[in-house]
């Protein structure tokens, strides 16, 4: 792959954080005012063909703006997105969910996968490798964009009745990685090519699983990736008391 300048590293970042909040293709203009570059849009617009050129960044239709693709948000969660340390009162609340539950490790994930959904607002997953599925928030894709066409709800609600399908998306991740991601046409289905899952392997004695959220490729990875990996290390603490 070609090297990328800090400035072009800097507007990738740029334009994932804006299409993160707003939902809509970034222009030159709102990316030089909102992030201080020390350019003029024009400058930007051509970074941004040349970003395009390099598969980073993509325009959706006929608009000005351009959206990050699956490499760019690779990129990003690989060399530049800085975590948000999990606040103490959610541990505190995941714990205490948790705890009655510790003995049985399908309640437990229940309860994981609703406390999960509450702090990262979106739809949460727990498998268990015998075929067991559990998940909640699945109201939660009703506030992103991505889900508004029918087909896209349809398709993702298809894929949580579906053991073998979701242990295959699991499976496509990289192994011996804390946190797993598959994003965009990895997850190969049309209607989710603008989504990702996020999760993370756990084992509990002799079960063993993934827990997993699973929104828009735009979803805050800051804030979902510590939640994530504190309900696995919940998760693997109490099954094993």
């Amino acid at each position: 792959m070609p090297v990328l300048t800090d400035r072009q590293i800097q507007l990738i970042s740029a334009i994932i954080k804006e299409y993160a909040q707003a939902a809509e293709p970034v222009g030159s203009v709102e990316v030089v005012k909102k992030y201080s570059f020390r350019c003029s849009p024009a400058t930007v617009r051509n970074e941004m063909a040349r970003l395009i050129n390099m598969g980073y960044l993509e325009m959706e239709h006929t608009s000005s703006g351009r959206i990050p693709t699956k490499l760019a948000y690779k990129l990003y969660l690989q060399e530049i997105l800085e975590e948000v340390e999990l606040p103490v009162l959610s541990e505190v609340a995941l714990k205490q969910r948790l705890w009655p539950t510790r003995y049985e490790i399908a309640k437990m994930l229940r309860e994981a996968v609703i406390a999960l959904s509450d702090i990262t607002k979106n739809l949460t997953i727990a498998t268990i490798d015998d075929g067991f599925v559990t998940y909640a928030g699945a109201a939660n894709m009703l506030d992103h964009r991505e889900f508004f066409q029918i087909e896209a709800a349809k398709t993702a609600l298809m894929v949580l009745d579906n053991y073998e399908l979701l242990d295959r998306v699991f499976k496509k991740a990289p192994f011996g990685e804390d946190i797993r991601f598959v994003i965009g046409d990895e997850i190969e289905l049309d209607k989710l090519k603008r989504c990702a899952f996020v999760f993370t392997p756990y084992e509990v004695g002799t079960k063993k699983g993934y827990v997993s959220v699973f929104g828009p490729s735009r979803m805050d990875y800051a804030g979902i990736i510590p939640a994530l990996r504190y309900t696995k290390k919940l998760i693997e603490e109490l099954g094993a008391s």
